[in-house]
């Protein structure tokens, strides 16, 4: 497995986790709203009730986003090497890893980081269509694509 699978892996199984999780908390909300309202009365219980449902719209939210950002590395094809950056471009820029994915935590690999960024944000934006050698500055900041995978 080259590193930009393992990369594509990783964050792959990070995200899955985090779905995971908020699937969990939303179940377990839902069964406690469930118990919830077989026992109570009164204002108490439509204040905890309203609490509950606000807190799984946040956790719903939160699900769709990671959802989405699945779907952005489901369609990524890691073995794929393309001379210009695309989407699943691995790129090294002034020393450092860049995924062109989703916006995602940073995560070190073979104990080198990777920090994973949309190509919609600013640098992400820079750097797609482009290839090694380019240099651009944002920020103050003077970038140079050093290798493209």
């Amino acid at each position: 497995m080259t590193f930009k699978q393992k990369i594509h892996q990783y964050y792959l199984q990070l995200v899955q986790d985090r779905i995971d999780v908020f699937k969990d908390m939303i179940v377990a909300l839902t069964e406690d709203s469930k118990n919830d309202a077989k026992g109570s009365a009164g204002d108490k219980h439509e204040t905890a009730l309203s609490m509950m449902h606000i807190e799984q719209e946040k956790l719903n939210h939160k699900l769709k986003e990671v959802l989405a950002q699945k779907a952005i590395l489901d369609k990524i094809d890691s073995t794929t090497i393309a001379k210009t950056i695309i989407v699943g471009s691995l790129v090294k820029a002034n020393g450092i890893y860049l995924y062109l994915s989703a916006a995602l935590p940073k995560i070190a690999v073979e104990e080198i980081n990777v920090i994973a960024l949309s190509p919609q944000s600013p640098l992400g934006n820079k750097l797609m269509g482009n290839e090694i050698g380019f240099s651009f500055e944002i920020n103050g900041t003077r970038y140079l694509i050093e290798n493209v995978e």
